[in-house]
């Protein structure tokens, strides 16, 4: 699925340096390899925590990613390998972090799930309040960055939580839980698309529906078959899905087709141009 949301022009600042954006393009390769770190990170924290000491597992998974923040803040323009690397360890520290709320306190998925709904909206209302839009082709600027990677980091803890009681708390199993969250993930599109709803609204609604989807689909696949799954495990899931990610992130830094910054380009909202800044 494809939200055909553009970048508006490249804006020049009172120094005349133009303004470089910090998230890419939205295009149908950007979904699948959203999709593809989720599942990754699902796999991967799985097989990290039942393989060494759980805390150290943690804390590596949080170093790792505070180290992919940094860099990430620390360039200035959108880097296709610096972008999804954050991504990445967003899906596998995120996952680690659903997890050991439930795991380690003993909090169900009933109560984190609407708890972490709450916090993303929350982020969401601060972030509006803030710079007056959730367009995540506006984010060129510190602040907004921060509010974008704080929803992002909230929408992997919602999806893990919000998957994990479909399968478990509800008892709906990993397969059937793919094909509903994908049903979910489908339709913000489509009303977008068909029905012209608001494409901010629509993108978010798609992008926390990755979590659970992609997660849902790892589960099935590594999981034991008296669990459901497939049976592959863990170790091979998480190897196979890093080489789509990294075979795909190439073509991402080869082609520069999803690079928000590689030419002016107008804010497209199916007929009409909006300003991102309003939206």
């Amino acid at each position: 699925m494809t939200l055909p949301l553009k970048i508006q022009p490249m804006e020049i600042g009172e120094n005349h340096r133009e303004v470089l954006y910090k998230v890419p393009e939205i295009t149908l390769l950007f979904w699948v390899v959203k999709l593809l770190t989720t599942a990754m990170g699902e796999a991967t924290s799985d097989y990290l925590v039942s393989h060494i000491n759980p805390y150290v597992a943690v804390l590596t998974g949080a170093f790792v990613f505070l180290f992919s923040v940094i860099l990430q803040f620390s360039v200035k323009k959108y880097i296709a390998w610096v972008y999804w690397f954050v991504v990445a360890m967003v899906s596998v520290f995120g996952t680690m972090v659903a997890d050991s709320i439930h795991v380690a306190l003993g909090i169900p998925y009933v109560v984190t799930t609407p708890a972490f709904l709450a916090m993303l909206i929350a982020i969401f209302v601060m972030w509006k309040k803030s710079e007056n839009t959730l367009s995540i082709h506006s984010i060129y600027r510190p602040r907004r960055e921060m509010f974008y990677w704080a929803a992002v980091l909230a929408t992997f803890a919602l999806g893990t939580a919000a998957g994990d009681m479909t399968a478990s708390s509800l008892d709906l199993g990993y397969f059937i839980s793919g094909v509903l969250f994908s049903i979910l993930f489908l339709l913000p599109g489509l009303a977008y698309r068909f029905l012209r709803a608001n494409p901010i609204l629509a993108f978010w609604l798609s992008y926390i529906m990755t979590r659970p989807l992609g997660a849902s689909f790892a589960d099935w696949a590594d999981k034991p078959k008296r669990f459901g799954g497939l049976g592959y495990g863990t170790a091979l899931v998480s190897v196979s899905l890093t080489a789509a990610i990294i075979a795909c992130v190439t073509y991402m830094a080869l082609s520069r087709k999803e690079d928000p910054n590689r030419s002016p380009q107008s804010a497209a909202f199916g007929d009409q141009e909006v300003p991102s800044e309003e939206v």
